[in-house]
């Protein structure tokens, strides 16, 4: 049974820092590609930042550089710097294997200017 938990939300100031992490199971993560995204209230669901299976990193426009993502062992980071009120939201870790999509239960983050 696949099963991704993030942590690491929580309420911040504008410009400060969080960093979101995800712990997955039941899957063959080394050969699996990860990935954040999140979800705003009314909104559709973006992607945020993914990692491949063999490191390769790509980012959202809206990141600007403020996002990095990272993996190690079973998990998958998120580390946020710079954030603002926009990045609001819920954020969701997701894995893709043999082509089935993956969710964790999302960790809330809420950024106050």
């Amino acid at each position: 049974q696949v099963k991704l938990v993030e942590s690491g939300g929580g309420l911040v100031q504008a410009g400060r820092s969080l960093r979101l992490s995800c712990a997955a199971s039941g899957i063959f993560f080394s050969r699996t590609d990860m990935a954040w995204y999140r979800q705003a209230p009314g909104k559709q669901r973006d992607l945020v930042a993914q990692i491949t299976s063999t490191g390769s990193t790509a980012y959202a426009a809206f990141v600007k550089g403020r996002f990095t993502i990272s993996r190690d062992k079973n998990m998958v980071n998120l580390q946020m710097n710079s954030l603002e009120s926009e990045d609001t939201a819920v954020y969701y870790c997701n894995a893709v294997q043999l082509g089935q999509y993956y969710w964790g239960q999302g960790t809330q983050v809420t950024v106050s200017s």
